[in-house]
């Protein structure tokens, strides 16, 4: 079996992994509580998805070789379409996305996916600021916003947090300087005390995941797994136990 995509559960159904076997796809739910217990091999191309069938690759590259990345141009827009045509004449929202403890980005989607993408990036609290005509205005006012506070945050500053909470002062002043429609306050009652240890492992019990970002207990510690990082990846099932980094409250 190879590890080809996840599922972090934002629209139907619970967070999973995405597992193929000879062509079929099997889902891998990741819901608090649940073991997981895979030994992870060697990694290659994830290949591609069509169709609910799974298309392999061979080619070392992980988690995609050069055939099968997918660059979405608008993801570098700033205003100014990189397309052929323009195609995105469909309101938008401009959006504040922030991550504990006191990291901020500006984003922009679709209006109707707001929640969605919020919850896909697994934030902590967000604000609607804007709702545009079309992704190309959109993406100018995210251009300048952008410029101040950035618009991206890293899974490991988001791994860095999951222990902690929204700093409110500085949300709240982020806040005073543009005014939002409406805010969002989202939940993850993952119960950790500390900050989870990264790693990449497939084995141990659900605690939860948040975004793209998996949390397991093992060995009485509990680690961060960013579920990117399995993609491509062979398993088998069963757990092989191997040296994994702790956490001090393991000794305790």
């Amino acid at each position: 079996m190879q590890v080809v995509g996840y599922d972090v559960g934002v629209t139907d159904g619970e967070p999973a992994l995405v597992l193929a076997a000879d062509g079929d796809l099997l889902r891998e739910p990741l819901v608090a509580g649940g073991e997981l217990a895979y030994t992870l091999g060697e990694r290659r191309c994830a290949g591609t998805v069509a169709d609910g069938e799974h298309l392999p690759c061979d080619e070392a590259r992980a988690p995609y070789c050069e055939g099968h990345s997918r660059t979405w141009v608008c993801a570098r827009c700033t205003g100014v379409c990189l397309k052929d045509e323009m195609d995105c004449f469909e309101e938008h929202a401009v959006y504040l996305a922030a991550f504990a403890p006191a990291s901020f980005k500006v984003g922009v989607t679709r209006a109707w996916r707001l929640d969605t993408r919020l919850r896909e990036q697994g934030a902590d609290r967000a604000a609607h600021l804007h709702t545009v005509s079309n992704g190309r205005i959109a993406r100018e006012i995210e251009s300048e916003i952008a410029d101040g506070i950035g618009d991206s945050v890293r899974v490991p500053t988001k791994v860095r947090g999951l222990a902690e909470s929204v700093d409110d002062d500085a949300w709240a002043a982020l806040l005073d300087e543009h005014a939002p429609i409406e805010t969002f306050d989202f939940e993850y009652d993952h119960g950790l005390e500390e900050r989870p240890v990264g790693e990449t492992i497939a084995s141990g019990t659900v605690r939860g995941t948040k975004g793209r970002v998996l949390v397991l207990e093992r060995g009485g510690t509990t680690y961060a797994v960013d579920m990117r990082d399995l993609v491509g990846y062979e398993v088998s099932e069963g757990s092989v136990d191997r040296p994994l980094q702790s956490s001090l409250g393991a000794f305790g």
